[in-house]
């Protein structure tokens, strides 16, 4: 089991969902992608395709573009979760109706297979294994030894094969083509 404070070299897996239903969606998450990637502490490795969604909860709002993204990084869950906080401040983000209309969301689902539920975060994501648009493009991305990988497959499948969740594959995405956006 990975340790809950990794050392500074040790390097831990972990998969962030992000959403965007307002303004250039495919932009600003790709602008996100390219905030975490340009941080020295944060590697992303792989990315999901673009799935455009029905919103869930509160309804009454545009549809959403949603994707996952595995990443690589020496921070702790709590430092990450800040620092994924800090980009949707960056890029507008503000909290005025639970589930409503955002610039962006970012959900720290995995972080190697830690479990813990602290009032700041609980992981894995408590409500990954409900929704469709969490699902579909982790399982997109989730890595071959991660325990989760085969179940989060089966939901997935399951999920898109009840049609319960509005989802739809909007778009594929060459990380190269995000990653050049940042100029590295």
């Amino acid at each position: 089991m990975a340790e809950l404070f990794p050392s500074d070299s040790e390097r831990s897996a972990a998969y962030i969902a992000l959403g965007s239903n307002m303004g250039d969606r495919e932009q600003l998450l790709q602008q996100a992608v390219v905030c975490l990637n340009e941080r020295p502490d944060i590697d992303v490795l792989r990315l999901s395709a673009l799935y455009e969604t029905d919103p869930v909860g509160y309804t009454d709002q545009p549809a959403f573009l949603n994707m996952v993204i595995a990443v690589q990084t020496t921070l702790k869950p709590l430092e990450l979760l800040r620092v994924q906080q800090d980009v949707e401040r960056l890029l507008g983000r503000v909290r005025d109706i639970r589930w409503g209309p955002r610039t962006i969301d970012l959900d720290l689902l995995l972080y190697e297979d830690i479990a813990m539920d602290d009032e700041e975060l609980t992981l894995p994501h408590p409500r990954m294994m409900e929704r469709a648009f969490v699902l579909v493009p982790l399982s997109d991305v989730i890595a071959g030894e991660n325990p989760l990988r085969n179940h989060v497959a089966a939901a997935a499948a399951a999920a898109l094969q009840d049609g319960k969740e509005g989802i739809a594959q909007w778009k594929t995405i060459n990380w190269l083509s995000v990653s050049g956006l940042s100029g590295s």
